[in-house]
């Protein structure tokens, strides 16, 4: 009995051998490497298809198209011809009628250019849509240009660097806007009065300088909000217009010829800027549009 007890216990342990990445494995690391590969190449797939023209596209398609594909439905043929299903599900054997193959016709970049701009009689006219996309985007740079160049002269003066907000600047379809609107205690006109204040005016000194610039012509355009306009004038389309002529003659006093001057004109209160408050002061503006044209022909060019 004491040498029974005089051992000492055994003890056994167990030790579990883990394979692989831990709990889950690691199978999924390059699956999910997979997906993440496959939508790139998707996502730049999509952008490249958004980004080119159809003859690019057409381009592309004709340059990786096998130069040796067979027309023909039914097998290879030839003496190895197979069987095919026809279109009506008849299974054909080897008497099945065998097309002709042709060779895909290939046509170079120039003899498309020279197609797209040979007009009828074979004369070979310019790219007006070439032209015109590549005017319109030395236009929107101009415009660019000129939006920063305005603001950067209000920056530069501190009487007027105040008043940025009393000007919005950006691109319509029809040309670069710049609007001198009114603010709440801080008004471009007098009530009831066609002659500019004098933070209008040193509003209209400072962008004439980048007017004056641009070529492009001008339509100067007054509106006043949805009430009655007192004073001596009888509506609003009449103290609109008297505005806008009014600006007219501040911005040729800085240098903009008359000839550039396309349109003056008031419309009252038919184009708010805040429609859901007519009566809001940023309806009471001065719209000075730089439009959007092509140049003028010159004066040797054929018609």
């Amino acid at each position: 009995m004491a040498a029974a007890t005089n051992q000492r216990p055994i003890i056994i342990k167990k030790i579990k051998k883990v394979v692989g990445g831990g709990h889950h494995g690691g199978a999924w690391k390059v699956a999910y490497a997979d997906f993440v590969t496959a939508m790139m190449a998707f996502f730049l797939l999509m952008w490249l298809i958004n980004t080119t023209s159809p003859e690019q596209r057409r381009g592309i398609a004709e340059f990786f198209a096998p130069a040796s594909v067979s027309r023909v439905s039914s097998g290879a043929g030839g003496l190895l011809e197979g069987t095919s299903f026809a279109e009506e599900g008849v299974r054909h054997g080897h008497s099945a009628p065998v097309a002709s193959a042709s060779e895909p016709q290939y046509t170079s970049n120039a003899e498309s250019e020279n197609q797209s701009q040979s007009g009828p009689g074979g004369q070979t006219d310019p790219d007006e849509d070439s032209l015109s996309r590549a005017r319109t985007l030395r236009e929107t740079a101009e415009f660019s240009r000129a939006e920063v160049a305005i603001r950067q002269a209000m920056a530069d003066m501190p009487d007027v660097a105040e008043l940025s907000r009393n000007v919005i600047v950006e691109q319509t379809p029809e040309g670069l806007r710049i609007q001198i609107i009114d603010q709440e205690g801080r008004s471009m006109f007098n009530s009831g009065d066609a002659a500019p204040n004098e933070r209008a005016r040193r509003l209209l000194i400072a962008i004439a300088p980048v007017i004056v610039q641009l070529p492009n012509r001008l339509t100067i355009s007054g509106h006043t909000d949805g009430a009655a306009p007192g004073g001596r004038y009888a509506s609003n389309f009449e103290l609109s217009a008297a505005r806008a002529n009014e600006a007219r003659r501040i911005l040729m006093a800085q240098g903009i010829p008359s000839v550039r001057i396309y349109e003056v004109a008031g419309r009252a209160d038919s184009e708010p800027l805040f429609a859901d408050d007519p009566t809001l002061p940023g309806n009471r503006r001065i719209a000075i549009t730089l439009l959007r044209e092509a140049p003028p022909l010159p004066a040797n060019h054929d018609l």
